[in-house]
């Protein structure tokens, strides 16, 4: 179907400073940091915030121990610098987790690990997270779980977040600042112009509209070398390689507050982390990809891999019977000459296309959570004399929304809120604070009782968070919300989805 010619009415209409295409982790960091400057910035994302890459991490914050081994100091350096900023960012969604990783002889020595450790705590600054140290397994609650012929064993910090959450609370930051998100939209197509671009947008529903732009960042994540080809029709130096990475989460398999981080023999790595109370997650795999990343899905031959890894430490034996979820990912990462996927550098590489007084265009090519923020402001750099915008850098010491407490410490916010509103169930008001920190006190919309939040859905999802949730967090879908702004679709099964869809089928929310 051909694409209809703008009308009259599309150019009478301001462009905007800056087209953003891709509402994953890199794209809304983007959007939020050129709107705090001051730019008028549009993100179009063809499907939910985060619904790809982002939000099938393995959910940490951390500067990649294992990366000093393919000595990536430069990127372990960066990552470990940006820890503490994201975490007085959103206290609410992100925390310092401890980490264990007992020691296997027969894989790496101990001077080596110990060596790791030490050049991991002093290649950054750390104010928040403790240093690492050895332990005795046979002492410290967290040998209790492992075999019994394991002793010896090493703790380090680093992060945990909500990998998803993460992304929409930059969008939802951006928007607050100016920003237009526009979710369940594609860029169909882009003229370049002399200082503008003129671009093509199509909705889930078949709408069209033109827009205008001064620049375009393509933060497309595994679509990039696709939007830049197809669509933009525009050559790129650089290429993604694409590594699937996958997790499985089983019933809890520990009872204390800290994670593994083990060895393999074929020197990949893998965490165990405590996840949503009742849950135990591990992964990750890396393997090459090379179908649709939007079809993406852990195998049979990735679980077995994933138990029998764990089984290697854990008393009980795992097996894919346990196993209660899946969810995979496809990393776009920078094309390297290396065999082994894990081997792949996680940094990433910005290229900027600014030809003469050609409209530019900045193409994103890798990449991490953890080094999204950075990630933004380099972007901001390399625009910064094509846009002509003087603004500084910000986002540093600024909170994300629902993130601007008192002290940047979320237990302390759940306490002063349970006191403000005692008629909160314990767990309800521990769910709030942790996933929408000040923020809900909007969705509580000044109720004084469980009634003042409306019908009850499903477990503890009342209308008041689904409203919420529609109105200010773009969630249009039970997936959207069971699966990306919480994780209640571990707790709720497919009766709850049921329940959540058809309140969205039966409601029509407005977002702000």
């Amino acid at each position: 179907m051909q694409t209809p010619a703008p009308s009259p009415s599309d150019y009478l209409l301001p462009p905007y400073d800056l087209l953003v295409v891709g509402g994953g982790i890199n794209g809304t960091g983007i959007a939020r940091d050129a709107a705090g400057r001051g730019l008028r910035v549009l993100l179009v994302e063809q499907d939910d915030l985060a619904s790809h890459t982002s939000s099938a991490s393995t959910k940490l914050i951390h500067g990649g121990l294992r990366y000093l081994e393919y000595y990536e100091f430069g990127l372990v350096r960066k990552a470990l610098q940006e820890r503490e900023v994201l975490l007085r960012a959103a206290p609410h969604i992100m925390w310092p987790l401890r980490f264990v990783m007992p020691h296997m002889p027969n894989l790496r020595p101990a001077w080596m690990i110990r060596a790791g450790l030490f050049l991991y705590d002093h290649l950054a600054r750390r104010e928040i997270l403790p240093g690492s140290r050895g332990i005795d397994l046979r002492r410290h609650p967290a040998g209790v779980p492992l075999r019994r012929d394991l002793t010896r064993g090493f703790v380090y910090s680093d992060g945990w977040v909500q990998d998803a959450r993460l992304v929409v609370l930059n969008a939802q930051d951006a928007a607050e600042r100016g920003a237009t998100i526009l979710t369940r939209t594609r860029l169909t197509g882009a003229e370049r112009g002399e200082r503008l671009w003129t671009a093509q947008l199509e909705t889930s529903e078949g709408e069209h509209q033109t827009v205008r732009a001064r620049a375009i960042v393509n933060a497309a994540g595994p679509w990039v070398g696709q939007l830049l080809g197809d669509v933009l029709r525009q050559h790129a130096t650089h290429r993604v390689r694409m590594v699937k990475g996958s997790h499985i989460v089983t019933r809890k398999l520990f009872d204390h507050d800290h994670a593994y981080i083990f060895q393999n023999p074929d020197k990949r790595i893998i965490f165990a982390i405590p996840y949503e109370r009742d849950f135990t997650l591990i992964g990750t795999t890396d393997i090459e990809y090379h179908g649709d990343p939007a079809t993406v899905a852990i195998n049979d031959d990735e679980i077995a891999y994933l138990c029998k890894s764990a089984s290697e430490y854990f008393t009980r034996q795992i097996v894919p019977a346990d196993v209660v979820w899946t969810y995979a990912g496809v990393r776009p990462l920078m094309e390297e000459e290396v065999s082994n996927p894990s081997a792949v550098t996680r940094d990433y590489t910005l290229e900027l296309d600014a030809p003469g007084t050609c409209a530019p265009l900045l193409s994103v090519f890798g990449g991490k959570i953890t080094t999204y923020r950075r990630l933004a402001e380099e972007a901001m750099s390399h625009l910064r004399d094509p846009l002509g915008f003087t603004h500084g850098d910000w986002t540093a010491g600024a909170p994300l929304p629902g993130g601007d407490m008192a002290e940047p410490d979320a237990g302390a916010f759940e306490t002063s809120l349970r006191a403000q509103t005692p008629w909160l169930p314990p767990a309800l008001a521990h769910r709030y604070a942790r996933t929408y920190g000040t923020r809900t006190h909007v969705l509580l919309g000044g109720a004084n009782s469980l009634d003042g939040l409306g019908r009850r859905i499903c477990g503890d999802l009342y209308e008041a968070e689904l409203r919420y949730l529609a109105q200010y967090e773009w969630a249009r879908t039970a997936q959207d919300v069971l699966w990306r702004r919480t994780k209640l679709g571990l707790h709720l099964g497919k009766d709850g989805e049921a329940s959540v869809q058809q309140w969205f089928a039966q409601h029509t929310v407005t977002a702000a």
